[in-house]
């Protein structure tokens, strides 16, 4: 690695979080007096190590433009896709003018507020002399069951599971061809799986568990709660 290398990350925040069952998706409810997107940015910028930061929102969102982490010197607008990926292609894109095939990418959910420099720093450090890169995770601390219908058929090994985190973290010119060939692919439901069906075996960084990811009502108290331990 040389010092030109740099580190950029990208915030896919185009979702609208059905499953929160609220007025607003889900990145701009409040938790503990900032919109959960202001405390995921504002945790990523304190890592200090972003040449800049990209989110990809959509261009009918009313509630980005009001906010003034938007106006941060290394907070970058990029247009929201209809599907995580796209939106993460989108960011890529918007900072091609800038960035080297060779730089790192670290792709973050704008729902994970929690995330801490200190995890930010121990995925950076684990891969930054990685051929592929990789991605925070968590081994999986409860038994798994295979399902059909409602019906269990199996018991998984879950030796071999881990619950994906991210921030995810490859290179620009690998990470950006992987997602374009990947285009309209429903399998891709993370960037690693994208690297996946290049054939690439991306590595697994233990991340914390409290790296939760705001999907439902009762996760903002759990969020808070975590806030405050932290």
């Amino acid at each position: 690695m040389t010092n030109s290398i740099k580190f950029w990350a990208i915030v896919p925040a185009a979702g609208v979080g059905k499953r929160m069952q609220a007025d607003r998706p889900k990145q701009y409810l409040e938790l503990a007096g900032k919109t959960v997107i202001e405390h995921t940015l504002l945790r990523l910028l304190q890592a200090d190590v972003f040449a800049a930061i990209t989110v990809a929102v959509s261009e009918e969102d009313p509630y980005w433009p009001d906010l003034a982490v938007s106006q941060h010197q290394k907070i970058i607008t990029a247009p929201g896709g209809k599907e995580r990926a796209d939106s993460v292609l989108s960011g890529l894109k918007t900072i091609r003018e800038q960035a080297s095939d060779d730089d790192w990418v670290l792709v973050h959910d704008a729902a994970r507020p929690c995330i801490t420099a200190t995890d930010i720093h121990y995925l950076i450090d684990s891969l930054v002399n990685d051929d592929v890169g990789g991605i925070l995770a968590l081994a999986s601390p409860d038994t798994l069951k295979q399902v059909e219908g409602k019906c269990i058929t199996g018991t998984l090994d879950r030796s071999h599971i881990w619950r994906a985190l991210t921030p995810q973290m490859f290179r620009y010119g690998m990470l950006k061809t992987a997602l374009e060939q990947a285009q309209g692919n429903p399998a891709i439901t993370d960037d690693a799986s994208a690297l996946e069906l290049q054939g690439l075996q991306p590595k697994i960084v233990e991340g914390r568990p409290d790296n939760i990811k705001i999907t439902r009502p009762e996760d903002l108290a759990l969020a808070q709660f975590y806030m405050e331990q932290q």
